[in-house]
């Protein structure tokens, strides 16, 4: 029972109850949307690269957006500023459902609604992000995170394979219909919550001086600036899941939908066990010797990804990526959340954001160029063999910060 309780200690806040049943509920909405697009644009187009482009326009309003997003988050109540985007979503999933089930969907018109979630997402997840110590506090932000972070792949579990099951029994249009009406519960959830707003920045000076001193937080403080390094490399080459599994379903172990779901979910079944695991040692503060580990752990899985052609070794190979990608991004969190002034809270979180899904356009589009040249056989090496070139200067450059890490003062 103490275990439990350590566990999920986070939800003992009504508010972040609220908040945190109704994110499980849409987010697994969105897993379902992202599925049934990528799919559809895949069966449309028959081309690895442009369901990399696809990727690519979903993320690329956040590599342009989300700094200024985070001074305006630290200007607004979060809380509004979630009721406008969640609400967004919902519209944007209730088109996407009327021109797939009216059959007048086009490639083009899949790309203006991605570059819509991409704009909304840009304000929606930093918001989320740094709203957890407002629900929870300073006491419960470790293990507040790690359950956030669980919503993410409880999602991505019941998500892709719920996605598949629709596909098959109903239509790909049902799939877009689901996601739309899953935003309505994350909405009733924030119009639950009682509190009054918080607004940590009072002044008024120009944006760019708020987005240098979000950048400059990073950079003068050598714990962040490491975890920003990591994540430029890792999160652009070994976060393209949902470019590399469809191609790689369908060209090398030759299925369709439902594989592509199951693999889909394999790579979440890692990811929730990373996530309880990280829940339950949260109350141990930060674990830098294992993000070091999982960094280099989730590149080399990846490029041994070459030598995986049956359906039961990727299985489990997307469980053991999924378990790495899951704690490096628990810790990438943490540690840009570790200690952060209130103040600085939404614009220093917009840099992890950034460096977290601002950089999927490029890895997706690289990885889609590749796969096109080559075979979905190459997807996860090619981005874990770069991946690991470029992952060891930075390490043997911070040395001594890298022993810190491994050889903590207790």
């Amino acid at each position: 029972m103490s275990v439990f309780k350590n566990i999920f200690s986070s939800l003992q806040n009504k508010n972040f109850r609220y908040f945190w049943f109704g994110q499980v509920i849409s987010v697994m909405g969105t897993w379902v949307q992202r599925t049934a697009q990528t799919w559809l644009v895949y069966q449309m187009t028959g081309s690895a690269f442009l369901v990399g482009v696809l990727s690519a326009c979903q993320f690329v309003p956040i590599l342009f957006l989300t700094l200024v997003a985070g001074t305006v988050i630290d200007r607004h109540p979060k809380r509004r500023i979630l009721l406008l985007t969640q609400g967004g979503f919902l519209i944007l999933g209730v088109v996407m459902t009327i021109i797939v089930y009216t059959k007048i969907v086009q490639y083009w018109q899949v790309l203006l609604i991605a570059i819509g979630y991409g704009i909304l997402q840009s304000f929606d997840t930093p918001t989320r992000q740094s709203y957890v110590v407002e629900l929870v506090g300073q006491k419960d932000l470790m293990n507040g995170i790690s359950l956030n972070s669980t919503i993410f792949n409880l999602a991505k579990i019941a998500g892709p394979s719920l996605a598949g099951i629709l596909m098959v029994q109903f239509s790909l249009g049902f799939c877009f219909l689901v996601d739309a009406i899953s935003y309505l519960a994350v909405l009733l959830g924030l119009f639950l919550i009682k509190q009054k707003p918080v607004i940590i920045s009072s002044k008024r000076q120009h944006i760019w001086q708020d987005v240098k001193e979000g950048l400059a937080y990073v950079w003068q403080h050598p714990n962040v600036r490491m975890s920003a390094e990591l994540m430029i490399i890792v999160c652009t080459l070994n976060f393209n899941n949902n470019v590399i599994i469809p191609i790689f379903a369908k060209t090398v172990l030759h299925s369709g939908a439902q594989t592509y779901a199951s693999l889909l979910s394999a790579t979440g079944v890692g990811s929730l066990i990373a996530a309880f695991l990280m829940s339950y040692l949260s109350r141990f503060g930060l674990q830098r010797n294992i993000y070091l580990g999982v960094a280099l752990g989730t590149a080399s899985l990846q490029a041994l990804m070459l030598f995986v052609q049956n359906y039961q070794l990727a299985m489990v190979m997307m469980v053991a990526i999924g378990f790495c990608n899951m704690i490096f991004l628990n810790q990438s969190n943490a540690s840009f959340q570790f200690s952060i002034p209130n103040g600085l809270r939404g614009r220093v979180m917009s840099v992890y954001v950034l460096l977290n899904q601002g950089t999927t356009p490029i890895g997706s589009v690289f990885v889609g160029g590749i796969m096109d040249v080559t075979t979905g056989l190459w997807g996860f090496p090619s981005c874990g063999i770069l991946a690991l070139i470029l992952l060891l200067p930075i390490l043997y450059r911070h040395r001594h910060l890298v022993h810190g890490w491994l050889h903590p003062i207790s």
